[in-house]
């Protein structure tokens, strides 16, 4: 399997290359240059497979399409390593939560972190690890989060060999909870630096330094976003898990309702039907940033600045440039590479939108691939925590009630599976608001925020963050 860029770079690549570089040398994104296909015989062999043998097996099933460059046997062992009940608290590892007729939630935050981006973050440290391992050489990870990205990529790495972590993140944008899990590790191989803005400056910082060659070459610096293809392929593993839970029948659809912000989550969704999976709809839940909410109703995809990003109650959300909105895009336009180039590297950066309203390719996004969307506020999420809780016994993050209100305006007579966000506790402020009471917290996690801090503030300036990448790593 070669890997091509949404741009046009002429060198295709395989994956273990690209689980090391991130960003394309051209600004694009990595993807497959095609997906492989699941056909009914086989999506009832991975039935079976999921069944018998576990999560591990399907994910080591599903991997192994598109990964020919790490030996079978050490993919499966990595998989094995990765997915198991002492890391995930479950054997089921992403059990389905029935929550009303027809709609249900697929638990995806039982990892270390308590958030769904353990489920590939997780996978991608022991890749990083046995892939460095393999080539004598060492890595320096740039990142950025609002929130659970950060967390999830910190508690995978820390200890790793040849391995640090760099994670920008927006200065008093997250909750509590989310900056005292990073900032409280004291691991050397873990930096944190808190950028003076917001999300997307964060991730444009990540880009601008990933964009300078000589300097990422010099230092070695690769990505955990969802930029990454290996992060966003661990996590089609699981639109596969819930389909396989919620159905009895190889034939039969589903839906899936995705709390999304940076469209990684929902575009694994959309990797997944594209390879034959029987999804219906996916459903994009936005929250007051409502940049793909707007897209998929109007055609006009409209990045909005630092001053127009709003901080919301579901602050993993916070964002209003959509990073891996571009691989999708790239094949509503029939992987036109050119024509990507121009709306991302082009339109976006000039003009700040760009509009395919008029062009028939955008009715496809829905009729062809599925999309729908809405928008959820901070009224809209307390309502559904409250009756989520009243009526079915469970409490729900702030991002999955985002999920849940937008699920329920888009329910047919196939099954509806919320993906889990986070658990109530990362946002405990709001659960408050809802409930009148805090959610549980686990054992572990008591006293987190009064632990010392290890963080490094500064301005949204790259040349400022690349002069403290090289500091740390000169003197290492």
């Amino acid at each position: 399997m070669l890997y091509l860029s949404t741009r046009g770079y002429p060198e295709r690549k395989r994956f273990c290359d690209i689980l090391l570089e991130g960003l394309a040398p051209d600004g694009g994104l990595y993807l497959p240059e095609h997906y492989p296909q699941i056909d009914a015989a086989q999506l009832g062999e991975l039935r079976r497979v999921y069944h018998e043998q576990g999560y591990a097996e399907l994910a080591f099933r599903i991997l192994s399409l598109y990964i020919d460059d790490i030996p079978a046997e050490d993919l499966r062992a990595l998989c094995a390593k990765t997915y198991t009940a002492e890391v995930f608290g479950t054997g089921e590892i992403v059990p389905l939560r029935h929550v009303e007729d027809g709609l249900w939630l697929e638990a995806l935050s039982n990892g270390p972190t308590l958030a769904f981006k353990d489920m590939a973050m997780q996978l991608l440290g022991n890749l990083f690890e046995y892939e460095l391992g393999r080539r004598g050489e060492t890595l320096n990870i740039l990142g950025a989060t609002s929130g659970d990205t950060g967390s999830a990529a910190e508690y995978a790495m820390r200890g790793k060999q040849g391995v640090r972590v760099f994670m920008t993140s927006p200065h008093g944008r997250m909750s509590a909870f989310q900056q005292a899990q990073m900032f409280s590790l004291q691991d050397e191989n873990i930096h944190n630096i808190a950028i003076e803005g917001v999300f997307d400056d964060c991730q444009d910082i990540v880009k601008a330094v990933s964009g300078d060659h000589a300097f990422k070459a010099r230092y070695k610096i690769g990505t955990v976003n969802s930029i990454n293809w290996a992060r966003l392929l661990a996590q089609v593993v699981y639109y596969f898990a819930g389909y396989l839970q919620a159905t009895q029948s190889d034939d039969q659809k589903v839906s899936f309702s995705v709390p999304s912000g940076n469209f990684g989550n929902v575009c694994a969704g959309h990797v997944a039907r594209q390879m034959g999976l029987p999804i219906a709809k996916l459903v994009v839940a936005t929250n007051e940033n409502d940049v793909l909410d707007e897209f998929f109703r109007t055609g006009v995809y409209r990045v909005r600045g630092s001053a127009h990003t709003y901080e919301t109650s579901s602050p993993s959300m916070d964002i209003s440039k959509a990073s891996n909105f571009e691989r999708f895009v790239f094949d509503l336009l029939g992987r036109d590479a050119e024509r990507t180039r121009q709306l991302f590297a082009e339109g976006v950066a000039r003009d700040g939108f760009f509009d395919l309203s008029a062009d028939p390719l955008f009715a496809q996004a829905a009729a062809h691939y599925g999309f729908v969307s809405g928008k959820s506020t901070h009224a809209d999420r307390l309502a559904t925590i409250r009756d989520v809780a009243e009526r079915f016994g469970m409490v729900i993050d702030t991002h999955t009630a985002d999920g849940v209100k937008v699920a329920r305006e888009h329910m047919g007579k196939e099954p509806m599976i919320v993906l889990e966000t986070a658990l109530p506790i990362k946002f405990a402020e709001t659960i408050q608001e809802a409930l009148g009471h805090l959610p549980e917290r686990p054992a572990k996690f008591i006293g987190i925020e009064d632990l010392p801090k290890r963080v490094q503030r500064m301005p949204a300036d790259v040349e400022q963050v690349k002069a403290y990448i090289a500091k740390h790593c000169d003197a290492a």
